[in-house]
């Protein structure tokens, strides 16, 4: 399999505006997540954006840089326009907010399409680490049926704990697609629970397309706000 990474990256983000160009550790946020994604060797890294700072960033640190329309909902549809005369056969989608991500995380994104040439798309999650976690709104939980594949993500407690107890797990937003699917997904129709929970990857179970779930031991942190950075900024300093 040909397999391209891409970090789709934008400034304006509506919780913290400029958030690629952040600094961490004293360098653009986005370097740290290109480093991160050349480290897992599996093919070329690509930056989808529409600003032009952050395409020089890329160049410069040996990634490729693909300019793509400012209006795209999501990191999905950046990564569609950036793709489309690449020449590849699947594409990981690294979020450009997740500096720390882990290059072990990104290899295992792609271990299910070895298995199953009609998979579409695939993504990680890990057991539930803070029990308070279940009922934060910001930290997204998924339900995968008995053959891996995802059957629902929210931002509510799911599973329910009734019992008291609950094995949940917490989705790391890490996705790869068949460039053929990713390719499609644009012109799937957005549906209703996608837009009330704001999660792309609602509108790709809408419509009846699998989504593979790799469960392991992945850590992740990512940076949505200027206090994620901050606390980002500790953790890395606690590896150094």
């Amino acid at each position: 399999m040909k397999i391209a990474i891409g970090i789709p990256a934008r400034m304006g983000s509506t919780r913290f505006p400029g958030k690629p160009l952040a600094l961490l550790a004293g360098r653009p946020m986005i370097e740290h997540v290109i480093e991160k994604a050349q480290a897992s060797e599996l093919g070329p890294v690509f930056v989808a954006t529409d600003d032009a700072r952050i395409a020089d960033i890329a160049r410069h640190c040996g990634a490729i840089a693909c300019m793509t329309r400012a209006d795209h909902p999501n990191g999905s549809n950046r990564l569609a326009e950036a793709v489309r005369d690449m020449e590849c056969d699947i594409v990981i989608n690294v979020q450009g907010d997740e500096p720390l991500i882990d290059p072990a995380a990104i290899r295992a994104v792609v271990t299910p399409f070895t298995s199953d040439p009609f998979l579409p798309m695939a993504t990680l999650a890990h057991p539930l680490r803070n029990p308070d976690d279940l009922y934060d709104a910001n930290v997204v939980k998924l339900v995968a049926n008995g053959k891996g594949r995802a059957m629902y993500f929210s931002r509510a407690a799911i599973p329910f704990p009734r019992s008291g107890e609950a094995n949940a797990l917490q989705h790391v937003g890490l996705y790869a697609y068949r460039k053929e699917f990713l390719l499609i997904y644009p012109a799937l129709t957005p549906c209703e629970s996608e837009q009330s929970e704001q999660l792309e990857q609602l509108r790709v179970l809408h419509h009846g397309y699998d989504i593979a779930v790799t469960v392991g031991d992945f850590h992740c942190i990512g940076v949505d706000t200027p206090a994620d950075l901050a606390r980002a900024e500790l953790l890395l300093a606690g590896n150094s």
